[in-house]
């Protein structure tokens, strides 16, 4: 556990998975501005204290945890370390490519445990020490539409937006909302793991011609954490500069 850096007494705190790189270290930095003490957390230890050292030196808020999201008494201790619960983003995910004939079932249970279990378990955790007023942000993909060459990655994702919508259900009645954000793709060291042609080939199916920032996502990310939208749940908002509605001609 990373040394706390600033008190917290009267700050919101968030808990970010996946926080040290991408699309979590991009709303690591949009929450700790919005003002949360926000609580960095990542399997990656050395970019877990890169990032907390990024955010103190600009006067923010942050303390981290390195831990897999799959370690529900890992993760049990880095929320019991904060004196409070307001805010769980879940944004750790992996992806590999492969083809459906190629996944075996040790890839799939992976993916499957990481970018679902992962968020299950955080999400349950946060809820049971969340007052009234708790906001869930789960991280789902455009990709849950479906696609060629991660049916791994897709069934995870269409899982996480069904278990959003089935944790907004229950938590309503403590008044925590529970929303997903369904990125396109996104300019991250995850899509960067592609070979360029690949990359390159993804980019320009996007209609903007570009993928989209992290930046892009964590603002929509930050949208859902806000106090301000806490009556929305339930629901899922795709952030994808248009794809999804079709209409492409491809």
């Amino acid at each position: 556990m990373m040394a706390h850096m600033m008190g917290t007494s009267t700050k919101e705190v968030a808990f970010v998975t996946g926080g040290a790189s991408g699309i979590g270290r991009a709303t690591v930095e949009k929450l700790a501005c919005d003002g949360f003490h926000v609580v960095v957390v990542d399997r990656n230890a050395d970019a877990v204290e890169a990032t907390v050292a990024h955010l103190s030196g600009l006067g923010l808020s942050a303390t981290g945890a390195a831990v897999d999201v799959c370690d529900r008494q890992a993760i049990c201790d880095t929320l019991d370390a904060q004196q409070r619960v307001d805010v769980v983003v879940c944004a750790a995910g992996i992806y590999t490519p492969r083809h459906f004939d190629e996944i075996d079932d040790e890839a799939f249970r992976r993916t499957l445990d990481v970018n679902l279990l992962g968020v299950f378990i955080i999400a349950q955790e946060g809820a049971r020490r969340m007052a009234p007023g708790g906001r869930i942000v789960t991280v789902s993909s455009r990709g849950a539409l479906g696609g060629r060459g991660f049916a791994d990655y897709v069934a995870s994702k269409a899982g996480v937006i069904g278990l959003t919508r089935a944790m907004a259900i229950e938590l309503r009645a403590k008044q925590i909302s529970v929303n997903s954000i369904a990125p396109g793709f996104t300019d991250t060291p995850m899509t960067r793991t592609m070979p360029a042609d690949q990359y390159a080939a993804a980019v320009a199916l996007e209609p903007s011609g570009a993928a989209a920032a992290p930046s892009d996502i964590a603002h929509a990310i930050a949208f859902f954490a806000s106090a301000d939208t806490r009556f929305i749940t339930g629901q899922t908002l795709f952030v994808d500069g248009g794809k999804s509605l079709g209409g492409l001609g491809i």
